[in-house]
């Protein structure tokens, strides 16, 4: 009986996805734990330090159907950790004792870790796949909308115009940026964990870290320069990694759901029928796609603090941080999953109203055109008098309700310098977009360099 929403069969491929559950089952990471535990024995026969035959009845059990998981559980439950439980049914497994040659030098944590980055590497793979689809989403929008004017937003109030797609390209930019980190922090990263009890693998002897490079060449991960037992930099960062892609999710959600609002009604979420629907009031259109991914990213930053406090760990082998791990890490990226879909699929149907997105730049008179008229007259009048003067001007349209043009135009301080129609020239928004379209340009140029070269 699932108890958290993750693994909820009704809510789990909201917050999550199916793919990202199976990458952290108890199988999956069952079935890791058999496939260095195989490797090792390989590696060890090959170097002569465990007999072959051992290594061969060995890998012969290293399977996940020859594991007991009912027994697992009663194992892990008495010993503390699983590892040592698929050791003991593997040496049971095998014939004339050679199973106790299974594990030979090697530590739980060993096993465990490599395991974890194992883990990590497959979840790592599901993430690109994401962060690329949301990408070309994001590059469809600004190469569409490079040149479709909207409200830029300060403080929640109109600001000056920009473009749909330069507010696209923005986002874009973040998200390559993502794709830089993930490339950057592979090689760290991907490192497995092989040093015996305390790091220093005196269980082989001179033969260590023959038997490491080995093993890691096996598992295809990169080898440890020295342990990291007690030093977990490289699983913190991995958790930040997802608290900064998730922080971004959260801003494309939350200008989409205020872009929502019916106030303002420029953007939404890609429709389906009932979708956002109320139980009472049957005009709305809840952002459904929005929420869920604020609600995900909300908890990946609290996992990603107890991920920095899980590095605070005693000497060589801790007592109870490294266990914050096994709790956190899964959770984080789970959840990043859930946040990632629902962003892809919002991206990926994203309604944009334009026509609504031209009213709103209209909806103040001209106002939100107050900067462009200051720079015109900053170069006649001064920049602060020009400021000053346009705003009292700002001040008297609100409390009138009459149009900025005319009093800009009655203004003799600004008739002097300028006539209506350079007025009215100014207060047109798509004289004032400044470089939108030249920026969108930049950034999607990179983005299809980008492909060329992946």
């Amino acid at each position: 009986m699932a108890a958290t929403i993750i693994d909820s069969s009704i809510f789990g491929d909201i917050f999550s996805t199916a793919k990202m559950r199976a990458v952290f089952s108890d199988e999956r990471r069952v079935e890791h734990y058999l496939e260095i535990e195989a490797a090792l024995a390989r590696v060890e026969a090959r170097l002569d330090i465990i007999p072959q035959e051992a290594a061969d009845e060995i890998c012969r059990h290293c399977r996940l159907e020859a594991i007991d998981m009912a027994k697992l559980k009663t194992q892990t439950e008495r010993i503390g950790y699983p590892v040592l439980g698929v050791v003991q049914q593997l040496v049971a497994a095998s014939r004339d004792g050679l199973g106790e040659w299974c594990h030979w030098g090697a530590t739980t944590q060993d096993i465990t870790d490599t395991a974890t980055v194992m883990q990590i590497r497959a979840a790592l793979e599901l993430v690109e796949e994401d962060l690329e689809a949301i990408a070309s989403s994001l590059t469809d929008l600004a190469r569409r909308y490079r040149d479709t004017p909207m409200v830029a937003r300060s403080n929640l109030q109109h600001a000056v115009p920009i473009t749909f797609g330069y507010k696209a390209a923005v986002l874009l930019s973040g998200v390559r940026r993502h794709q830089d980190r993930l490339k950057e922090l592979r090689p760290r990263l991907l490192v497995g964990e092989f040093g015996g009890a305390a790091g220093n693998l005196s269980s082989l002897g001179r033969d260590g870290i023959e038997v490491q490079a080995a093993l890691m060449a096996e598992l295809g991960l990169g080898q440890p320069e020295i342990a990291w037992h007690t030093m977990r930099d490289n699983i913190a960062e991995v958790g930040c990694f997802l608290g900064l892609v998730t922080g971004t999710l959260g801003k494309i959600a939350t200008d989409i759901k205020l872009m929502m609002q019916t106030e303002v009604a420029e953007a939404y979420e890609p429709f389906a029928e009932g979708r956002g629907s109320s139980s009472t009031m049957p005009q709305k259109r809840n952002p459904i796609s929005c929420a869920y991914i604020y609600a995900c990213i909300s908890v990946v930053r609290q996992h990603v603090a107890s991920l920095l406090d899980a590095m605070v760990e005693d000497h060589e082998r801790s007592t109870g941080p490294w266990e914050i791990e096994w709790i956190a890490l899964p959770e984080i990226f789970c959840l990043s999953a859930g946040a990632l879909a629902q962003a892809r699929f919002l991206l990926g149907g994203l309604v944009v109203d334009d026509k609504r997105m031209r009213q709103n730049l209209d909806a103040t008179g001209g106002l939100i055109m107050s900067e462009a008229v200051m720079m015109g007259l900053g170069p006649k009048l001064g920049r602060q008098r020009a400021h000053d003067l346009v705003y009292d001007i700002c001040r008297e349209v609100i409390a009138s309700g009459r149009p900025f043009l005319d009093l800009l135009a009655e203004n003799r301080e600004i008739s002097a310098h300028l006539d209506r129609a350079a007025l009215a020239k100014l207060l047109e928004p798509e004289n004032y977009l400044g470089l939108c379209g030249g920026m969108v340009d930049r950034v999607v140029a990179r983005e299809e360099l980008r492909g060329q070269c992946t």
